[in-house]
């Protein structure tokens, strides 16, 4: 079970831009290359655990929990046990997203400005929308299993 392909394209684009910007001179790519030393090991957290509940959404949205879709449920039960943390990861690199909009100010680029503004916009996102859905879709699995596969 993978991650949504739009969300995997997304979470590639981040990196490649964080990567971009670890690349400029100064203080923006000092302040990117913190960014992604943080960022990194979240992102693949995400993508092992958090983000595959999701790709269950359009086939739940069509029709019957199917006996397969049981491997949900492992998944969620980790992001329930480890939103905590995920949460304060969130809270580290919005500091550093904050340093790096500090030094994309500095240096009156627009670029990374605005670079900054989507990598805290993403944040919230999977703050107030991925991870509540991806623990509905392992919730809603569970409680709709046909009966001999409920765990």
């Amino acid at each position: 079970m993978k991650a949504p392909l739009s969300l995997r394209r997304e979470h590639e684009e981040l990196h490649a831009d964080l990567a971009r910007a670890g690349q400029v001179p100064g203080r923006i790519g000092d302040a990117a290359r913190a960014v992604a030393r943080i960022m990194h090991p979240h992102f693949l957290r995400e993508d092992e655990y958090a983000m595959p509940p999701l790709s269950l959404l359009a086939r739940l949205a069509k029709g019957p929990v199917t006996a397969d879709m049981a491997a949900v449920l492992p998944l969620v039960a980790r992001l329930k046990e480890e939103l905590p943390l995920m949460i304060e990861e969130h809270r580290a690199i919005m500091g550093a997203v904050r340093e790096l909009a500090v030094a994309a100010e500095t240096e009156a680029d627009d670029k990374y400005i605005r670079f900054a503004a989507e990598l805290m916009v993403h944040a919230q996102m999977e703050e107030e929308v991925l991870y509540p859905a991806a623990i509905l879709v392992g919730e809603y699995v569970k409680h709709n299993l046909p009966q001999p596969m409920r765990v």
